[in-house]
């Protein structure tokens, strides 16, 4: 018997499955609406479904790759965890201080600091120190630490997370206060700051801790009942979860470290980005995401993505490797309103997958951006493979009651301001990720997927000045597919300040060596095979006097004068492209990074067989369809993707109806197949 790998992404709106055959790398696709009061539920009636469909038994599937976001809608959401934290004297209410500033693009005059994820009642101080190069000043009061485990147990805070000045430095203390609070609460959880996040800043270091502890509960509960489901399916396969870094990991791995998996969804899309910008050609490219519920676009330079290490979730930092997503809410389900001032809005707030859109007939009452795509014609009554019908007539009722009367205007007029107001947004969002670091987005393609992104594609790029459009075979589930084609990888780091010029080569060294050993560790443990063993380095530098850093690679193997001399040239670089200058002045070198990775088999995209002489045949249908470039309705073919062979050239207007995902293609722009039955959309 073949051999299958499947990949479930559950998103807010549907939940996507991919099976793979690992033989023949044959590929089935399959959509299911989501649950989002039990996402497992979703997940495995989409796994028993594609399953069913193509005869495969349990006990053929020998991997399941999944994104998920649980640990992100806890954080959003505050559905958390009671935590209890463990710090040093003096740091009580290190979480209630944070930071001074306030966030971007907010009244700092009316801004309120958000309520903290733990109370300080919940915080216990202890007497310890370590200072800031590892020496021990203060030794560890074991008898502080039971005293506060005893108390965690009886109030019955089973997640307890651990976070002392400058552990980055000296892990002793926190590992033995965990394995005094197992002592005294044995079935408790523990996040310690130097397995979560071994770098300096106190703030950043503990709120991250903290949101591990405050998700671990949530996640391992959701992990392990998936797991046991799973063998009440006869399904004996292993189980991996996607990471915001891009990467996969055990399901074991992301029960300790939750936290890393907040960008699940998102970076798996970015993945699958990659894998098509390969196979199209395509250096630069923007990838642009739009589901049921937000949009996330990202920057992938010289077929690298770039990564963040200032992120944010909902009102905290996080400052892990992640890959630099921007996620905003806009997406199908994003209702439009109209203000008592006469202002339409569309989006944030999401009608989700229940009930969904008016058209959905669920319940839903607000129009949406997919109600508007539906009364101008962009999208077909039946969607999702036909497991979806959609109401025409109660979308039509809903904007004219709730937007075109109160504005006066007629009703395909205001759905067409509910589609420019939302492409607008998503251009600010894409500019975000492109202009304010330094790029022109008329130098990217835009690649994308999502069930909605390819219908809003074209004008997207119009309004960015992008002539390059990429729109893969089946982009509704190209999140899912990312998830194949990952590759295991994890990331260490450790702060070790340097200052200029007498660097400490050997002490640079010393640590490499020793984040490289947990690494080979950690690849070890997964079963990947010492030989695709890939070992990355890099560092966090920046001028003497600055509070932040810029990473920069490391090349060659070893921290040498000459390696140093080159990294410190590569800061300088990198700082004259992201602000505009450089100064002749002492570079200090703050934290040394490690990622590791391993590819035990990632799956590429399938090439696409020939399956209709000519694009004509293709055609299922003629429809009126609404452009907003002046021409108001016109009459447009409408083509099945799944019939179109590559080398099919299809000139707009037209649409492209597939079992996931439509396809706009705007009056002059033209559409052409590929190999890999990706649409290379271009004006003219």
């Amino acid at each position: 018997m073949d051999n299958y790998s499947v990949a479930v992404d559950v998103g807010g709106t549907f939940t996507d499955v991919v099976l793979c055959n690992l033989d023949t790398n044959k590929q089935s696709v399959f959509k299911t609406p989501s649950t989002p009061d039990d996402p497992s539920a979703g997940f495995l009636t989409g796994l028993q479904q594609i399953l069913e469909v193509n005869g495969i038994k349990p006990a053929q599937v020998k991997h399941i790759f999944h994104g998920t976001t649980i640990a992100t809608n806890a954080i959003l959401e505050n559905k958390g965890s009671r935590v209890g934290v463990l710090v040093p004297e003096g740091f009580k209410y290190v979480l209630e201080i944070g930071r001074h500033g306030t966030p971007r693009l907010v009244n700092p005059n009316s801004w309120i600091k958000p309520e903290r994820p733990v109370r300080p009642r919940d915080i216990e101080e202890i007497p310890e120190r370590v200072s800031f190069d590892g020496e021990i000043l203060i030794p560890l009061d074991e008898t502080a630490v039971r005293r506060a485990a005893r108390r965690f147990r009886d109030e019955d805070i089973s997640s307890i997370a651990v976070s002392f000045l400058h552990s980055y430095a000296n892990r002793d203390h926190e590992s033995r206060a965990r394995e005094l609070i197992l002592e005294e609460f044995p079935n408790a959880q523990v996040s310690l700051s130097s397995e979560v996040l071994a770098v300096f800043r106190e703030y950043e270091r503990t709120i991250t801790t903290v949101l591990n502890a405050y998700v671990m509960p949530r996640v391992s509960t959701y992990l392990g009942n998936l797991e046991r489901a799973l063998g009440g399916e006869k399904v004996d396969s292993t189980l991996s979860i996607m990471k915001s870094n891009g990467g996969i990991v055990s399901s074991s791995v992301a029960v300790r470290q939750p936290v890393h998996t907040a960008l699940s969804g998102p970076a798996a899309g970015v993945m699958a980005t990659l894998q098509i910008a390969e196979s199209t050609g395509v250096l630069n490219c923007i990838s642009f995401d739009m589901g049921g519920t937000s949009t996330d676009v990202s920057l992938i330079k010289d077929r690298h993505p770039t990564t963040n290490l200032g992120g944010n979730l909902g009102d905290w930092p996080i400052q892990l490797p992640m890959l630099d997503i921007v996620t905003i809410g806009c997406g199908g389900g994003s209702i439009a309103a109209v203000s008592a001032s006469g202002v339409l809005s569309v989006g944030p707030t999401s009608a989700g997958a229940v009930p969904g859109p008016v058209c959905y007939g669920n319940g839903g009452t607000a129009p949406t951006v997919t109600d508007a795509n539906l009364v101008l014609g962009r999208i077909n009554t039946q969607i999702a493979g036909g497991i979806l019908s959609l109401d025409g007539r109660a979308a039509a009722e809903a904007i004219q009651q709730n937007i075109a009367s109160p504005l006066g205007l007629d009703q395909n007029a205001a759905a067409n301001g509910i589609l420019k107001i939302a492409n607008n947004t998503m251009v600010g969002a894409i500019r975000n990720i492109s202009v304010e670091r330094g790029h022109d987005p008329k130098d990217f393609a835009l690649v994308a997927y999502g069930g909605a992104g390819p219908m809003h594609a074209i004008d997207v790029a119009a309004l960015l000045g992008i002539n390059h459009v990429v729109v893969p075979l089946n982009p509704g589930i190209a999140s899912a597919f990312g998830l194949l084609a990952a590759e295991f990888k994890n990331d260490y780091a450790r702060t070790f300040l340097q200052q200029a010029p007498g660097y400490d080569l050997d002490g640079i060294e010393s640590v490499y060596s020793e984040l490289e050993a947990e690494g080979r560790a950690w690849l070890n443990e997964e079963g990947v095979p010492q030989e695709v063993h890939a070992i990355s380095r890099s560092a966090d530098l920046r001028y003497a006097h600055q509070g932040s850093e810029v990473t920069v690679p490391l090349s060659g193997k070893q921290a040498t004068g000459e390696t140093m001399d080159a990294l410190v040239q590569e800061f300088h670089a990198q700082h004259q492209q992201l602000y505009g200058f450089s100064l002749d002045q002492r570079v200090e070198i703050v934290t040394l990074r490690v990622t590791v990775s391993g590819d035990v088999g990632s799956v590429a995209l399938p090439r696409r067989d020939g399956v209709s002489d000519s694009p004509e045949k293709a055609i299922l249908d003629r429809r009126q369809v609404y452009f907003d470039q002046g021409n108001g309705f016109v009459s447009c073919n409408i083509y099945s993707r799944d019939q179109l062979s590559p080398g099919a050239s299809i000139s707009g207007p037209a649409i492209l109806e597939g079992m996931d995902s439509t396809v706009v293609i705007n009056p002059g722009w033209t559409s052409l197949v590929d190999d890999y039955g990706n649409c290379i959309i271009r004006p003219g």
